[in-house]
C-alpha cells in the first residue's frame, strides 16, 4: 500500500504560488476590504484564475502577472466571485502595496504604473510599511444613459427621485470607469447607515443594465469625513462590499461634474455596516483626475496550491 500524503503535501500536477490576504483601506488588520493577491500565475489560463478567485470568495482576487506594455512596472488582473474586471480601486492599491512588500519593485520618485485592464495607471506612493499610503488615478468616469427606475425601485426609492434633481440632491447616474456604478445621493449620513436594499430586486436591475452595483453616498457633516459610502453588488454574489475603491471614484467624478466636490482633497467612510471601518483618501488634480488612496495591512502570507 502506498504511504498516506503529508497533508501539506500538494496534490500531483498541482501549482504551487505566493499568496498575500490584504486589509486595503485600512488603518488595522481587520478593517477596510479584504484583498487577496496571487503571484507568478501566469501559466494558468483566464478560466483556472477565475475558478480561484470564486474559491476565494473575497470580493476581488487580483494575479501579479508579467508587464505586455513599456512603462509599466508590473501587471495585475482583477477578478470578482464572477467575472475579470478592467479596473478596481481597492485591488490596485492593494496590490501595489503587495508587490512593494514583496521587492518586485521600487517607486521611481514616489511612483508606480500598474498595467490593468483599463491600461496604465499611475499610482503615488507615501510612506513605508503598515503606514505607507497608496493612491492609484482612477480611469475616467463617464455617464452612460440609463434608466434608474429598477434601480431606485430596489432602494425603497421608487416615486420619491427621478431623472430629474431635487433642489438638494443629484440625479442618480450610471457612471463607467471600468465597472459601471448606479451612483445614487441620499439625504444624509442617518439615511445611507441605515438603509435596507431588496438585494434580490437590484441583482435583477444590476443584470439588466449591465451595471456592476450601486453605490449610495451622503454628505457629512461635524466628521472627520466629507462622505459616507456604501456599496451593493448582489449581481456577482457581494450583498454589500466593505469598502470600495472604483465606486468612490465614480462618486467622486460626477461630484466633479456637477461641481458639488466637498473639497479638492477629502476623506470618506465606508464599511462601518460589515464592521470593517475603512477610509479612502479622495482628491482631484490638476487635470481634474480623480485619486484614490489609502493604507493597506497584510494579514496573511503564504503560499497556494492549485
Amino acid at each position: 500500500m502506498d504511504p498516506t500524503p503529508s497533508p501539506t503535501a500538494a496534490p500531483p500536477g498541482a501549482c504551487d504560488f505566493p499568496f498575500l490576504q490584504v486589509d486595503v483601506f485600512a488603518h488595522a488588520p481587520g478593517l477596510g476590504n479584504p484583498l487577496a493577491v496571487v503571484f507568478g500565475a501566469e501559466t494558468l489560463d483566464t478560466a483556472s484564475l477565475q475558478a480561484i478567485a470564486t474559491w476565494l470568495g473575497l470580493s476581488e482576487t487580483s494575479f501579479v502577472l508579467p508587464t505586455t506594455q513599456a512603462g509599466a512596472d508590473y501587471r495585475l488582473r482583477i477578478f470578482t466571485p464572477r467575472q475579470e474586471l478592467p479596473f478596481a480601486g481597492h485591488p490596485s492599491v492593494g496590490t501595489a502595496h503587495a508587490v512593494l512588500e514583496q521587492g518586485i519593485v521600487q517607486p521611481r520618485d514616489g511612483r508606480l504604473v500598474q498595467e490593468c485592464g483599463a491600461g496604465l495607471l499611475p499610482l503615488r506612493i507615501e510612506g513605508e510599511g503598515t503606514a505607507r499610503n497608496v493612491h492609484v488615478r482612477a480611469p475616467r468616469g463617464i455617464e452612460r444613459p440609463a434608466d434608474p427606475i429598477a434601480v431606485l425601485a430596489s432602494l425603497g426609492m421608487a416615486g420619491s427621485i427621478t431623472t430629474a434633481a431635487a433642489p438638494t440632491r443629484l440625479r442618480p447616474a450610471l457612471i463607467d470607469n471600468g465597472p459601471r456604478w448606479w451612483c445614487v445621493e441620499l439625504a444624509d449620513e442617518a439615511s445611507v447607515r441605515g438603509l435596507q436594499p431588496d438585494l434580490p430586486a437590484m441583482a435583477r436591475a444590476n443584470r439588466a443594465d449591465g451595471s456592476t452595483g450601486v453605490a449610495v453616498f451622503a454628505g457629512c457633516t461635524d466628521q472627520p469625513y466629507a462622505l459616507v459610502v456604501r456599496a451593493f453588488v448582489p449581481a456577482d454574489g457581494i450583498p454589500e462590499d466593505p469598502v470600495t475603491g472604483s465606486a468612490h471614484a465614480a462618486i467622486a467624478a460626477w461630484l466633479q461634474a456637477n461641481a458639488a466636490l466637498p473639497a479638492a482633497c477629502f476623506q470618506s467612510s465606508q464599511g462601518r455596516e460589515l464592521g470593517r471601518d475603512g477610509i479612502v483618501a479622495i482628491s482631484v488634480d490638476a487635470e481634474g483626475e480623480v485619486w484614490i488612496g489609502g493604507r493597506t495591512q497584510t494579514v496573511i502570507a503564504g503560499r497556494l496550491s492549485w
